[in-house]
């Protein structure tokens, strides 16, 4: 995986329309690659530090097109192609838990698979199955995405060449301490806000 990532990242680098094919890979990522793009974009952003903010937009721009794409698949055509795409990842379990939760809360629950390293495409096919509303959804998906992208970005600011061995090494710990911290943010809205 690690290997293929560096073939796509070597790519971008030598093409001139780089930033649109990153674009094109962050929006198939979060549709059915099984390659999660942070292990091009970090390198991308090493190597491009000048453009390091840009990156991220567009990673993010990427994932909320591919997001549509799902959420579109979810309404329109799930027993045909949401079913195969469940099947072609090997999701069915994890959509199956995520749909418990998605409905008890479905925006905390599209941010929860958001910012962590758990395969998006059940949220996005969830969503669109409920019918969820796709203006409430795409602030999800915004809010989460451009959480773990422009983090990223932050942290090949800071510390440089280390940001990828930091992410491989504490993603799961990053992702829950922001599922803490928005959960939190939630539920501190609710209480202000009353009943």
């Amino acid at each position: 995986m690690v290997t293929r990532a560096s073939r796509w990242t070597q790519r971008l680098l030598d093409s001139n329309h780089g930033l649109a094919w990153l674009g094109v890979l962050s929006a198939m990522e979060t549709l059915i690659l099984p390659v999660p793009i942070e292990l091009v974009m970090v390198p991308y952003m090493l190597a491009r530090p000048a453009r390091l903010w840009l990156i991220a937009a567009v990673t993010l721009g990427g994932c909320v097109a591919g997001s549509l794409i799902g959420y579109g698949i979810g309404f329109f055509v799930f027993d045909s192609i949401g079913q195969w795409l469940l099947d072609t990842l090997g999701a069915d379990a994890a959509y199956e838990r995520f749909s418990q939760r998605f409905s008890n809360n479905g925006f905390l629950a599209i941010v929860a698979i958001g910012v962590t390293p758990i395969p998006f495409q059940v949220a996005l096919l969830a969503a669109g199955i409920a019918g969820y509303a796709l203006p409430l959804f795409l602030v999800a998906v915004g809010l989460a995405r451009g959480l773990r992208y422009f983090g990223l970005a932050l942290l090949v600011y800071l510390v440089g060449e280390r940001a990828l061995a930091l992410w491989r090494r504490h993603a799961l710990l990053l992702g829950t301490s922001l599922l803490l911290l928005i959960a939190g943010v939630v539920v501190g809205m609710r209480v202000l806000g009353g009943p």
